[in-house]
């Protein structure tokens, strides 16, 4: 990775080099012809004149787009093909971790060895989240939507049970109804995870989250210090954080919210300070 951010610093120091030189040496091309026509040659057909310089500053214009694009192009490439190929060889070895970590288990004994295999289990889950939105980012750059149909209670459940992990003391309260929808799942479950992140880390106080999903709408409550007014207008701003104390870089709420105006969902904020924060995601039918 240190050699492609060196190469990325060197590639853009050298376009804007030879960018710099070309357009100079065009636009002093463009007015030394132009002197030419009408001093030497003292062209009297000016519209004649005025399409000639605008082909020759069309032919100019498709050079320097060129000069400026090609390379970009090459070093995205290059990025992506670095990145198929790690998540090629990522999947192997946490896939045979996880299958022999599952083996040991069932001839294992020891409760503090158990504890031990299920600590790796854990960290083997976790890499496998980090490889699946690695495929997400991926893809998302390759294709223009990324739409499938799922249980959308299903994948609540999943999150919740991944999140369980994390965070051993929360209590999750969940009463979710049967219900199917069409979205970007991998996507959304990174917006669900953001929402409980949230949740958890405003609540110091407090280690239960409630989870409700009925008709069509998703409600996530937390029993934390709450928000005013005032904060409410700028949680969606990048880099807001209402206590610079907490982790994190403030940015997690700009982009669920990026995402749900991208995905046709309804995002609302009730909250009130000292009694909580109420998260709804009504899912609109396609």
């Amino acid at each position: 990775m240190k050699i492609f951010a060196e190469s990325a610093i060197n590639l853009f120091r050298n376009l804007r080099i030879s960018i710099f030189v070309y357009y100079f040496l065009t636009v002093s091309a463009f007015l030394g012809t132009l002197h030419y026509f009408l001093a030497v040659v003292e062209v009297e057909n000016i519209f004649l004149l005025a399409i000639v310089m605008l082909c020759f500053s069309a032919l100019g214009g498709v050079m320097i787009s060129k000069l400026a694009i090609d390379p970009l192009q090459e070093h995205v490439t290059n990025l992506q093909n670095l990145s198929k190929e790690t998540l090629h060889e990522l999947n192997l070895p946490i896939s045979t971790i996880i299958t022999n970590s599952n083996m040991l288990k069932k001839n294992m004994q020891s409760e503090k060895d158990l504890k031990r295999l299920n600590r790796i289990n854990i960290a083997c889950s976790m890499l496998q989240e980090r490889y699946n939105e690695l495929d997400y980012m991926i893809k998302k750059q390759t294709l223009n939507e990324i739409k499938e149909n799922f249980m959308l209670d299903e994948l609540i459940r999943e999150r919740v049970q991944f999140l369980k992990h994390i965070y051993p003391h929360m209590e999750f309260t969940l009463e979710l109804q049967t219900t199917q929808i069409i979205s970007d799942k991998i996507g959304l479950a990174k917006v669900i995870d953001n929402i409980i992140d949230n949740a958890v880390k405003y609540s110091p106080n407090s280690n239960k989250c409630d989870i409700t999903l009925n008709d069509t709408t998703l409600y996530i409550k937390d029993c934390g210090c709450g928000m005013d007014e005032v904060e409410l207008i700028r949680i969606f701003d990048n880099y807001y954080q209402s206590n610079d104390n907490m982790r994190g870089f403030g940015i997690g709420l700009s982009m669920v919210k990026r995402f749900c105006d991208t995905q046709n969902i309804q995002l609302n904020f009730k909250s009130k300070v000292d009694h909580g924060t109420t998260v709804l995601l009504k899912f609109k039918d396609d």
